[in-house]
């Protein structure tokens, strides 16, 4: 597969990109390169080699989650700007 100067500047454009000329040239190597190296993987034998998702076995690592006590409200919230009840209270950002 070969990606053409055309193929980049669609890129660009999807991506909100403007390149001269100059880097569409650059860049169009650069990802012919990139995509001539992964495709070196279709040459790999990989009869036989079991799918994975980790390279490790292991399992569930994350501690047991147990409960404890929550901080006061009022220590958490004594460096808030300012303060609703029980909450931060913050500026509207919806009209």
């Amino acid at each position: 597969m070969s990606i053409s100067a055309a193929d980049v500047r669609w890129i660009a454009h999807l991506a909100r990109l403007e390149m001269p000329e100059a880097e569409i040239v650059i860049v169009q190597r650069d990802l012919n390169a990139i995509v001539d190296y992964v495709n070196q993987l279709q040459d790999l034998n990989t009869d036989g080699i079991e799918p994975l998702a980790h390279t490790l076995d292991l399992a569930n690592v994350f501690r047991d989650d147990e409960p404890v006590p929550s901080l006061p409200v009022d220590d958490i919230l004594k460096n808030a700007p300012d303060r609703q009840g029980d909450f931060y209270a913050v500026p509207a950002v919806l009209d």
